[in-house]
Parts: C-alpha cells; sequence; structure tokens
C-alpha cells in the first residue's frame, strides 16, 4: 500500500480489486478518486508489458488530483489470476478490455483508454470489438509490431520457464546493448531491469512467443475512435517514425514528440493530455 499512496495525490481514495474479465482470468485493478468533484472523464490506464506501477509514479500523481483513475494490470502480469492453460497474446489482452469496459458500465464517450507500449497495442486490439465507444484513446508509444530476435526465440522456446532466472542477465544485456539509449535515458533501462526482476516467466513465455506474430497494420485504418498518440524521438525501444505512421492512418489522430521516455513518464504528459481534451471541451460548447 505504501507504494499506491506514492502514486497519487493527497487525500485520494484508493480501491484496489481483482475484477473478473472472464471465467477463469481476473485482473488487478487500482482505482483512484480524487478527493472533490471532478470534470474530467474518468482514464482507464493500462501500462506496458510487466510495468510496475512505480514506473508511472509521477504520472499518477499528476494525473490522480483530477481525473478518475482505473489502472488495470494485464494477464500478463505477475499479479493476474489465470489458468495454467490460458492464452496470453495481444488479442487475449485486447478481448480482457473490452471485458473491463462492460463490467465497470461506463457511459459511451464518457471514458478515456490510456495506455504505454504493449497497453497501447492492447487498446488498439481492443477497438476493433468495443461496445462502448470511448470519448478518446491515447497511446504513449504504441507498438505496431514486434521484433524478438530470432536466436532469442530459438532460446524462449527451448528453454523452461524456470531457466528464465539464469538468462535474465542476457536480456538486461540485450536491452541495454541493442534496445535502449541508457546513456540518455538510464531511468528507462532501470525500470525495464525493475519489471524483468518480478515478472512470472510462465506468463512472460507466452506472451513473448505470441509478438512476433502480431502487427496493427491490417487494421489500424479502421479505428475511427479521436486519438493522441505520444512518441519519443530518443527513445529506441518505439519507433518515431513508426509511430508517426501509425497516427497517419488513422482516421482523427494527433501525434505528440516528448522526446525522451523520461518525459513520457513524467508530470509533463498529463499537462499534454489536459491539453488535448480541451479540444473536447471546446467543441461541445
Amino acid at each position: 500500500m505504501d507504494i499506491l499512496n506514492r502514486c497519487c495525490a493527497p487525500d485520494v481514495t484508493l480501491d484496489e480489486t481483482m475484477v473478473p474479465v472472464k471465467a477463469d482470468i481476473s485482473l488487478r485493478l487500482i482505482k483512484f478518486t480524487p478527493p472533490a468533484p471532478i470534470s474530467n472523464p474518468p482514464v482507464i490506464f493500462v501500462p506496458g508489458w510487466i510495468t510496475r506501477i512505480e514506473a508511472w509514479e509521477k504520472v499518477l500523481r499528476e494525473m490522480t488530483s483530477d481525473f478518475v483513475v482505473y489502472y488495470v494490470e494485464t494477464r500478463e502480469k505477475i499479479s493476474s489470476q489465470v489458468n495454467r492453460k490460458t492464452p496470453i497474446s495481444v488479442q487475449s489482452l485486447g478481448e480482457d478490455l473490452v471485458n473491463l469496459v462492460e463490467a465497470l458500465e461506463l457511459l459511451p464517450k464518457s471514458y478515456i483508454l490510456l495506455g504505454s507500449s504493449l497497453g497501447a497495442t492492447a487498446i488498439l486490439e481492443s477497438c476493433r470489438s468495443l461496445e462502448t465507444d470511448p470519448l478518446c484513446i491515447i497511446l504513449i508509444g504504441p507498438n505496431a509490431s514486434f521484433h524478438i530476435p530470432r536466436a532469442g526465440l530459438v532460446l524462449i522456446k527451448i528453454c523452461h520457464p524456470v531457466m528464465y532466472f539464469g538468462i535474465r542477465p542476457v536480456v538486461k544485456w540485450y536491452l541495454k546493448t541493442f534496445r535502449l539509449d541508457s546513456e540518455s535515458d538510464y531511468a528507462q533501462y532501470r525500470k525495464y531491469c525493475n519489471a524483468l526482476d518480478v515478472a512470472d516467466p510462465f506468463k512472460l513465455k507466452k506472451m513473448a512467443l505470441s509478438m512476433p506474430s502480431y502487427q496493427v497494420w491490417d487494421f489500424i485504418e479502421d479505428i475511427d475512435y479521436p486519438a493522441l498518440l505520444i512518441g519519443a524521438s530518443k527513445d529506441l525501444l518505439h519507433d518515431k517514425d513508426v509511430i508517426q505512421s501509425m497516427t497517419s492512418k488513422m482516421n482523427h489522430a494527433t501525434y505528440l514528440d516528448m522526446q525522451t521516455n523520461a518525459a513520457t513518464h513524467s508530470p509533463g504528459v498529463v499537462y499534454e493530455i489536459r491539453k488535448y481534451l480541451g479540444r473536447f471541451a471546446r467543441a461541445g460548447n
């Protein structure tokens, strides 16, 4: 609970539950409710792959001052309650979000879907099946596809999940050497290391094996919700050009470059979200 208290504004009410999204799947959901009445729409916050909540501490502390936030930990995370035979893929994460929106009984165009990295891609996947339309979607560093080196895939396939703890240092070395600019944004590297340290290797293996075959290009042009896509041109793990291409293919999308991963995980991203939401207030007037 100390971590959750650090991740919210003063006097915010916390409510932590396990929400069933299917018969054999329950997800950890943390609801942050500001102390005073607010006019902003509630936010369903979907973090990235195996991300720990403290990675979003600064953002949540700012956001929960004037947004109701539903922070959901998707099924690949250690907190989820799933059957060992349960599939774990982007498609299944998207399906869970559709069911979560229905479980929360939110009204059409009254809420925001906000996600980062894999969470953002899961939101895109959910948009194919949502029955209750969001006001908008906000995607921080969304992935259009997922690159795992062929040698890495072979290793994942042949290794039993318990061997993950032995190869985890190699994964960290690969990220630092080839996938992250740890010199200009060391905090991003530490964030991924911390996430890898607490990952469930069984869920991790299922998710990793499903990812190389997934991509959004076949359906992204059909997504008709207003969208803000936020990139970071110095973030090597989330290609700015790919995110800009995604933006150009969507019907009502806006692109914003915040330069670094650290910036997208700072209170500044909440300021930008408030500015973006201002256009809906102006349109309503």
